[in-house]
Formats: C-alpha cells, structure tokens, sequence
C-alpha cells in the first residue's frame, strides 16, 4: 500500500517559487532543510497568555510537548491563539469561546500541520479548542494544565468553590473586607485551574472521558513533576496518531459522547459541560440534544467526593487515583471499545487502575451519593429545557412551590437584592431573565444569585434560582440553568412576572409557571424585544448567530466542519 503524502508537504515539498518561499521563511527560524523533508510537523497550539492565570505555565509546559514530539521522530512548532481567561474577561469569556474556536481552526488549517497537541486550561480554552479542531479534523490529542494545588486559610482547606462562602459571609456581615484579603492570599497558590471539581476540571475530565488525552491527564496538579511527563509523553504520542492517521472523527463518535456524559454523572461535573459537549457534537457532526444528558446519566450515581458536591479537592482526586478508576468502576456502563488517542480502547486503557482512597472516590456499589448527573427540567417556563445538578442542590427544595421575585436584568438584581423593603424570604424563587445568549449577550456565569442579606441574616444558605444564564462549575445550591428559549427571544421566560406561582419537581423533570394560557398569551403580545446592542463588530455577530443553550450555544454557521485541504497557495 502507497505511503500517504504528508499535509506539510504540500508547503515544505513544492519546488519552484512556492517551495522556496514556504522553506526559506521557515529556515530563518535556524531550522535545517532535512527537517521539512517528510517528519511529521506537529503545531502545538497554546493558550498561554498572563491574562489567563490558569494556563500562565503554558510557556514550560509546550517545551515538554517539543521534547516528546522529537523524541519520536516529528518537528514541533508552536503557535498562538485567542486565550480566554474566565476570571478577568468582560462581560464574560463565554461570549468569546466561539470566537476562539474560530481561531483555532483556521490556524489549523492554514498552516502546514500533520498534528496537533492542544494546550488547554482555564474553562473556555478546552471547548473552544476542540471545537476549532474538529472542524478541521487532523490527528489532535489534548494537554491539559492541571488544577492548582489545595489553598489554605487560617489553617484550613479552601478552594474556589469557597469563594461563593466567603461572599455570602461578608455580605452578611460574618466575616470583614480585611479577611477576604487574607483568603484571597491563600486560595489560588500555585500554578493551574480551579481546584474542585468546576468547569475547568470537568473539561480536564471530559476530554479524557471521550478518548482525547492520555489516561490520567485530567487530575495530575499543574505544579507536579507528572505533568510534565503527560505533557512529554503526549507529544510522543501525537506522532504516533499521525503515522496512523488516527483523527478526531476516529474518536469522537457517538458512543464517546455518551461515556463523557456517563462519566460526569460520576464525578459531579459542571452544569457548564452541557452547552460545551453540545458545540463539540455540532462540530464534529454527532447528533446529541439535551434529554440524552438526563438519560444516560440518570442510573450513574455520584461516586467522586469533589467540591462542590462533596468534600475534597482535586488533588486529592489525584492522589486517590485521578479519572481512570472511575473510568474502571463504570466499566459495566461505558462504551468500553470506544477508541482513543492511544489507539486502544477506553476500557483497555484503564482496566489496570487502582483507587488508593475510597473517601475520595467510593465504589459503585457504595457511592458517594446515589444521586448525581444533570436533570434536564421542562414545562411551560422552559419550553425547550432547562437543566440543573442534583448533587449540589438542597434535597429539601427539589420538589416545591413558591411565589416568583423576578429580576429582569443583572443590574436590576444588584440594585435591589439588599433593599429592606423586597417583598422576599426562603419560600420565594428568585428569577433572573437577560444573561443568556443574546441578552446579556455571551450568557455569564451569574446564575447562582447572592441571596438577600435578610435572608442570609435567618442562616438561610440557600433559595431556588432560575435564570436563562449559566453558573460556575465551581457553585452550588438549587440553581436552575440554560432557561430556554432565553428572555430576549421572547417565550413564556421573558413575561414571567414578580408573584407569579412556579412549580418546581425535579423528580418529575417539571417546571412550569402557574399561569393560564390566556394570560400568557396576552402577556406575550404585549412584550417587546430588547434593543440590539451594537451593530458592529464581533459582538454584532455574535448575538445575530449564536444559538440558544440547548443546542450548544454556538454560532450557526459554524456547525459542521471544513477538513483540512488548502489547494491555493499564497503567492
């Protein structure tokens, strides 16, 4: 059988005046001619940016790829793209994460590339990577940053999931602004993503889950000597995958996707992974919608101990083992001849782990709490779903019923959720319409609403929350997410007003708003869209395109994928 012609080739082998430009600039680099001669060439695209502090060590951890990838007979290059740091971007790093999947792509494929090693950390760089790669579809495996180390205060344990502790305690006037000072000293003390199980480490765990990584690579902590050694032996590896031709499509097929969502059943993951597995799906051409997250992870209990569902950290999921005896424990459930970056199946990659802490990581037989996963809710309210965690809500709140305290933007929540006078307490159900999509626009992170202080001053620590935005993998509390259709595209959401009646049964998979057709419909005639924003630029676009929660949130015409052919040369 004829030997495939490399990709890079079709740069680094022309003759004549093509060649000479594609090899002469590259040369300058101190690059010899016999390594653009036929070596795999292996872009290594890095998200490191000081404006993203969880992927800041990107810099030393590409070099441990480069090494790897020589080791095993390729050339390395690394190369940039848009980096989206989640605690520092306005108005959110959502509203970006489609834009950085532009990015990635066509990067990808502008470039002569055999392979790809994606450098992913911080929330949004792992989907919007994958995303920008499956649409290009190349040999491509992931390395993942790693969480940072357990913080500490006052002798304590702390992570990121204390941060929404330590606000409720100053808004309540528990704890001083001078003590805040002091957590915030101890909580974020060394290098790598959120340290609890949130949406950096639930991206860290699902593409690991899908067969993207290496076995282990999700949990092993940024400053460890083994994340080196990941990062080393995946830059052997993804020589490996193009020798074989072994690409994305390979890998990302449906029983894939089903075992990712099987496994963030067991390991508490963000509510976030559902509007990313969603884009990833439309991406790479797989039919996946919102009721499959609520059926296959419906019979998974919870069998990882991780804040902000349980108790520990990510380190200690690391010591305990990491994702591949959780892997092993589902071996009775998961897909387990679904293919990897190895080569080798899921099941055949992790049937020799073994779980060193069952504190941290319980048996399938004794889980950690039997119930788990992403509940997928519909009714009236949301006509097209909305989705919430049951690990990390209240179990006495799951079934209730309660009068409305609607906010109808973020602004008008912070301008009167401390006012003595709101006609709120523990029974209401708070609702935030605007921060979806469009409205917001980019759908922030602000659906775990603060609660009132003078609910807060009874030892209330929690209220059912709704709104049409997302909430940080690293929150907790009976917080309900993804309202769909959103309060700027109209539907019942956008008219539901304050002292409306909700009926809330998690069990049954219900929300609906206690109010007649009639009323609803009369309410929905008098309704008027938001004004547009802007009418230029990214954001313009954006909120032109961009599809609601339960499809992905990604923009319309990015669906699908290009491959990788170029056939016109650049001068």
């Amino acid at each position: 059988m004829e030997k495939k012609e490399r990709r890079s080739q079709g740069w680094f082998g022309k003759t004549g005046k093509d060649g000479l430009i594609y090899r002469s600039w590259f040369k300058k680099q101190g690059i010899p001619t016999h390594e653009l001669g036929g070596k795999p060439i292996i872009g290594i695209c890095n998200t490191w940016s000081e404006l993203t502090p969880c992927n800041s060590h990107f810099r030393e951890l590409a070099e441990f790829v480069k090494k790897g990838v020589i080791e095993a007979g390729g050339y390395p290059v690394e190369f940039p793209v848009m980096s989206l740091g989640e605690t520092v971007m306005k108005p959110t790093a959502m509203l970006y994460r489609n834009l950085a999947s532009m990015d990635t792509e066509e990067s990808i494929r502008a470039n002569p590339l055999d392979g790809v090693v994606l450098l992913c950390g911080c929330d949004k760089t792992t989907p919007s990577l994958v995303m920008g790669a499956a649409s290009v579809n190349l040999p491509t495996i992931v390395v993942s940053g790693g969480p940072m180390l357990t913080g500490r205060y006052r002798g304590a344990e702390i992570s990121t999931s204390d941060i929404w502790r330590f606000s409720e305690s100053s808004r309540s006037g528990e704890i001083s602004q001078d003590e805040l000072y002091i957590a915030e000293s101890g909580l974020c003390r060394s290098d790598g993503h959120c340290g609890v199980m949130g949406t950096a480490s639930t991206m860290a765990c699902m593409v690991e889950a899908l067969g993207l990584s290496l076995p282990g690579n999700a949990a092993i902590p940024a400053p460890d000597t083994g994340r080196k050694v990941m990062a080393h032996m995946s830059g052997m590896e993804i020589v490996k995958m193009v020798e074989n031709d072994l690409k994305l499509s390979d890998i990302l097929t449906r029983e894939a996707f089903e075992n990712a969502i099987m496994v963030n059943a067991a390991i508490g993951g963000s509510t976030n992974f559902v509007i990313h597995l969603l884009a990833i799906a439309g991406r790479i051409g797989i039919e996946l919608n919102l009721e499959d997250f609520d059926k296959y992870s419906a019979n998974i209990p919870l069998l990882a101990n991780l804040q902000p569902s349980g108790k520990y950290f990510m380190e200690d999921f690391y010591y305990a083992g990491g994702l591949p005896p959780v892997i092993r424990q589902l071996k009775d459930r998961l897909h387990n001849e679904a293919l990897t970056v190895t080569g080798q199946s899921i099941g055949k990659n992790n049937e020799k782990f073994e779980n060193y802490n069952k504190e941290v990581i319980a048996a399938i037989d004794e889980p950690f709490n039997p119930l788990s996963g992403i509940v997928v809710l519909k009714g009236n309210l949301c006509e097209t779903g909305s989705i919430i965690k049951p690990s990390a809500a209240s179990p006495e709140l799951m079934k209730h019923t309660g009068k409305a305290v609607v906010f109808e933007d973020i602004d008008d929540y912070k301008n009167n959720i401390d006012d003595p006078d709101l006609d709120i307490d523990e029974n209401s159900i708070m609702v935030l319409k605007n921060v979806g999509p469009k409205g917001y626009p980019g759908m922030p992170e602000v659906g775990n609403m603060g609660l009132p202080t003078k609910v807060l001053a009874k030892g209330i620590k929690d209220m059912i929350r709704i709104s049409d935005g997302r909430m940080s993998g690293t929150g907790f509390g009976t917080v309900i997410l993804h309202a769909t259709p959103e309060a700027a595209e109209g539907g019942n959401f956008a008219v539901v007003q304050t002292g409306d009646e909700i009926e809330l049964d998690v069990e049954a998979r219900k929300l609906n708003l206690l109010v007649s057709d009639e009323e609803l419909t009369k309410r929905k005639a008098a309704w008027k869209k938001p004004p547009t924003l802007t009418e230029r630029g990214y954001v313009s676009l954006y909120v032109k395109t961009v599809e609601q929660a339960n499809l992905g949130a990604d923009l319309d015409f990015l669906k699908g994928n290009s491959g990788s052919e170029v056939t016109k040369d650049s001068h």
